[in-house]
């Protein structure tokens, strides 16, 4: 087979800051998807976008070219418009759990196709395993049928899905290119295009315990996605959120989901109650915006029409801290997890052994690190090193304060959970240099520090 391109051509074209040409980007996905481009020519390609980027044309039709290399999802036949939320990760995101159901106990669809966690960051789908029987691996029919039923899943995607982006994610990071603004873009936005989703809500997490650490370059990610997105016929808004401290006050698998549960049944952490409101809101704008300008064409909804403008309205008068008192949100939990194997009501597990780390001094909270609380939760079994590593479903951390909190001496901190108790020291070392406080009280970080729309 002859090839219409040589790969060494666009290498060297990227490498001295030329624009590649759309058929170029085409070929080159297509043609490593399918390995006919080697490895260490695609990792010389990566590394002079990783010096040179992309302009906005040329990233769109690198993200399509990686839409293209593998099915793209379809809802024509659901009744229901098709919302969906991702995060960057951080330490003690179990937003997504209390967020899925909440969004469709108001009639929308959230096809949640979610991974697993790796390294400080927690997984999804590991914190669902914590609940006996459920399962993360569904077929399409299975995914459509529970979104036809329920509105809301949360299971892995299937290996369809963009597979250009899973060998272009592992190369990435054995090459010194995963912090490249668009290449991230590209590889978070193709798999969320290919869902098929018609709205799409970005959280970006910014602070020592996500990805992007400087508030700019989470800004400036959050503003590249947000385009791709709106380039590609999905509308899309990007909230960025302070990732400086945990999220909530549990780090881990089965203490993230018991306090997701807290959450919809009106209580939780005041953090995590806010930030699954705002993300909240702005979904429901979204499907308002999106019944107003494409309508629900399997339930009979023309775009524009007195039934669309009439179900928008509704849309943008649902009041999600509501949904989470009455008892709307938990109804819509209890079937998702129900409809994919699980027991809502099964006891989960808690971890063998405890510890409890004491305030050393006594003053106002000013700092808790979420990169080393989230490091040393890892450590005590709640995450894993490498994909094949087995997680502990009960091991993580019960935060007692967070910055802004007074304590006394002595009094508790946090808890450390693990299986292993070997662990412990190793956590303890990970923890060094995690708090920090003040003799005086401070302004807390807002949980939002930013919205991106176009």
């Amino acid at each position: 087979m002859t090839e219409p391109f040589d790969v060494v051509d666009i290498i060297i074209d990227k490498r001295d800051g030329h624009r590649l040409t759309p058929s170029q980007i085409d070929w080159v996905i297509e043609a490593y998807t399918n390995s006919r481009i080697a490895e260490e020519q695609m990792s010389a390609l990566l590394m002079a976008i990783f010096l040179r980027g992309l302009e906005r044309d040329e990233l769109n039709r690198w993200t399509g070219a990686m839409i293209a290399s593998g099915e793209r999802l379809n809802y024509a036949g659901i009744a229901k418009v098709m919302v969906d939320k991702h995060s960057t990760g951080g330490v003690g995101d179990k937003i997504t759990l209390p967020l899925t159901p909440l969004i469709a106990s108001f009639g929308l669809g959230v096809p949640q196709l979610s991974g697993r966690g790796l390294g400080h960051t927690g997984g999804t789908l590991d914190k669902l395993e914590s609940i006996p029987g459920w399962r993360a691996a569904l077929t399409n029919t299975e995914m459509m049928r529970q979104l036809e039923t329920v509105g809301a899943v949360i299971c892995q995607a299937g290996s369809g899905l963009a597979p250009a982006d899973r060998k272009l994610y592992a190369l990435r990071d054995v090459t010194g290119t995963v912090a490249s603004i668009p290449l991230i873009a590209s590889s978070i936005m193709s798999k969320k295009i290919a869902e098929g989703t018609a709205g799409l809500v970005l959280d970006v997490k910014s602070g020592s315990g996500a990805f992007m650490t400087e508030l700019d370059r989470a800004r400036e990610l959050a503003q590249t996605m947000v385009e791709i997105g709106a380039d590609h016929g999905v509308h899309t808004t990007a909230l960025i959120t302070d990732m400086s401290t945990p999220l909530g006050l549990t780090i881990g698998n089965a203490l993230e989901v018991r306090e997701s549960v807290e959450v919809l049944a009106g209580g939780g952490p005041a953090d995590v109650v806010e930030l699954t409101v705002q993300l909240a809101r702005e979904m429901l704008d979204s499907a308002a915006r999106i019944v107003e300008r494409e309508g629900i064409p399997a339930a009979g909804i023309r775009p524009a029409s007195a039934e669309a403008m009439q179900q928008a309205g509704r849309l943008r008068e649902a009041d999600p801290r509501e949904a989470l008192q009455n008892g709307q949100a938990m109804d819509s939990w209890r079937a998702m997890i129900a409809a994919q194997g699980g027991d809502p009501e099964a006891e989960l597990a808690w971890a063998r052994h405890t510890e409890v780390i004491s305030s050393p001094e006594s003053g106002y909270l000013t700092g808790l690190d979420a990169l080393k609380v989230g490091v040393a939760a890892w450590r005590l079994g709640a995450g894993r090193a490498r994909r094949e590593d087995a997680v502990q479903a009960g091991a993580g951390i019960v935060l007692h304060a967070k910055p802004g909190d007074f304590l006394t001496g002595g009094q508790p901190l946090m808890t450390l959970h693990s299986d292993t108790p070997t662990c412990f020291e190793r956590a303890h070392q990970a923890l060094v240099g995690a708090w920090s406080f003040a003799s005086q009280p401070f302004p807390p970080t807002p949980v939002v520090r930013a919205r991106i729309t176009m």
